[in-house]
């Protein structure tokens, strides 16, 4: 049965209804010091696939390019971000909002770990008030002139899901997965709600996809053949990258200098694809 009508149309969210005299709400605002262009959010159907170091080397590979990069950290209750890009100074803040945390090379950074007395404290908050959270980064940071930023999203299709999609101007979404059939099968589920939210899907990353010999330079398949180009056929998105197992990933992250590692250009169509879809962005507003 259709829901009774309460007319308070400023806070409904059904479509296509022939009483509503104002638009629902859409995104949320930033603060008058933050001109953020684009959103990119990074995704996975589960964990442990490698999204937070995708979205690290998204972001880092975005920024040698010359673009002004900035990471929220949404995924709240598993953040990583800071530890990859060694950055574990506590914030600050002033009358305008809070000062996000930057990277040696810049890239700024928001995380609910960078709020924390001690970086293993756990985080254990029901959805709301993540949710909460999360439209709190986005609203009452400082991020300035923004050309990119990467939204690391946490795994599965949960309410964070769905509330960055409805809050923040998502121009597209990167979905990482492993070559595994049943990961593969969970890619389908985000891309999927993506799709029925209206948010394209830019590309598909295939992290762990082989390891390559130091002794040979054979590259074998620990997991299975890859299959990120049948994935991403599948589902029709346009770009497909493919990650190896590399011992210099760990290392790097430890360190705190993800920033240094040279993924000699197996993440340009990614990137060629985001900067496509963030233009084409541009044109359907003009």
């Amino acid at each position: 049965m259709a829901e009774e009508c309460s007319h308070e149309c400023s806070s409904c969210g059904v479509s296509g209804c022939g009483d509503r005299t104002v638009a629902a709400p859409s995104t949320l605002e930033t603060n008058k010091r933050s001109n953020i262009k684009h959103v990119i959010g990074v995704v996975s159907g589960k964990g442990g696939v490698g999204k937070s170091l995708v979205t690290s080397l998204l972001a880092s590979e975005m920024n040698k390019r010359g673009h002004k990069v900035a990471i929220l950290d949404a995924d709240i209750t598993g953040p990583s971000i800071p530890k990859s890009f060694g950055v574990d100074s506590r914030l600050t803040a002033d009358a305008d909002g809070i000062n996000p945390a930057k990277s040696a090379s810049g890239i700024e950074v928001m995380s609910v770990n960078l709020m924390l007395p001690e970086g293993d404290m756990p985080v254990a908050w029901r959805g709301p008030v993540v949710s909460g959270a999360i439209k709190q980064f986005w609203q009452e940071v400082n991020w300035g002139e923004v050309d990119y930023m990467f939204v690391d999203m946490p795994p599965g299709t949960s309410d964070v899901f769905l509330t960055v999609f409805q809050s923040l101007p998502v121009d597209g979404i990167v979905t990482v997965s492993a070559p595994q059939e049943l990961v593969a099968m969970i890619v389908g589920k985000a891309v999927n709600l993506a799709r029925s939210m209206e948010v394209p899907v830019v590309g598909l990353v295939e992290n762990m996809a082989y390891f390559k010999c130091d002794d040979c330079g054979k590259e074998h398949h620990i997991f299975g053949e890859p299959q990120g180009e049948a994935v991403a056929a599948k589902y029709a998105i346009p770009a497909v990258a493919t990650l190896p197992m590399d011992p210099n990933f760990a290392r790097l992250v430890d360190e705190g200098r993800v920033e240094a590692y040279n993924v000699e250009g197996a993440l340009d169509g990614i990137i060629d694809q985001i900067i496509a879809t963030a233009a084409a962005a541009d044109e359907a507003e003009e």
